[in-house]
């Protein structure tokens, strides 16, 4: 798995899914976790369809040790999709080698067996008692997945970014995706080990 240090430290994210799934802020969430707690370079640029809600949407963040000469993404290292769509849509700009996390309830046609296939919404939903943190999950997840950045880092940015009165419950959806994804993390780590024995 690349990390930010390796190569020319350059690390392409893209989390996408539909309107209102709230991945615009996530991405604003994620590059103030990597640039303010991290001290890494980082861009940040979103994209969305003209539904409010509904529509694709997507968030791409570039984050490097050096200088980032050019702020858009080009080949992803790592691709979140909350909905099939996105998936579908998207998976193509994924490099070989790259991450992809996905939400297990919407996403059910994989276009490789490798995915990280987990119940963000559900987990909102079921856990905290609303779907509506889902990306904060996720989020918490792809931290936890691809080591970006810390667990500590992603917490602070969430609470900074967070709506008064919704602390404790955005609190517990950052713990739920950074438990979810370091648990899928370890699951694929000891299977990668188990078939080189």
């Amino acid at each position: 798995m690349k990390k930010v240090e390796e190569g020319d430290g350059r690390y392409e994210i893209r989390l996408s899914g539909s309107g209102g799934q709230g991945l615009v802020l996530a991405g604003v969430i994620l590059a103030e976790a990597l640039g303010v707690y991290e001290g890494k370079n980082v861009t940040q640029t979103q994209s969305y369809g003209p539904e409010a809600r509904g529509g694709t949407s997507r968030s791409d963040i570039v984050v490097s040790q050096g200088e980032i000469y050019y702020p858009k993404t080009t080949e992803l290292d790592l691709l979140l999709c909350l909905t099939q769509e996105s998936c579908d849509g998207y998976f193509g700009d994924l490099k070989e080698e790259g991450i992809l996390i996905v939400d297990s309830d919407r996403v059910r046609q994989l276009p490789i067996q490798r995915a990280y296939s987990l119940p963000f919404i559900n987990t909102a939903r079921d856990k905290v008692g609303t779907p509506v943190v889902a990306n904060v999950v996720s989020l918490a997840a792809v931290a936890a997945i691809s080591g970006i950045c810390s667990r500590e880092s992603i917490e602070k940015a969430v609470l900074d970014r967070a709506p008064r009165g919704t602390e404790e419950k955005n609190k517990l959806a950052s713990d739920l995706g950074f438990e979810l994804g370091s648990e899928a993390r370890r699951i694929r780590d000891e299977r990668k080990v188990s078939f080189t024995d």
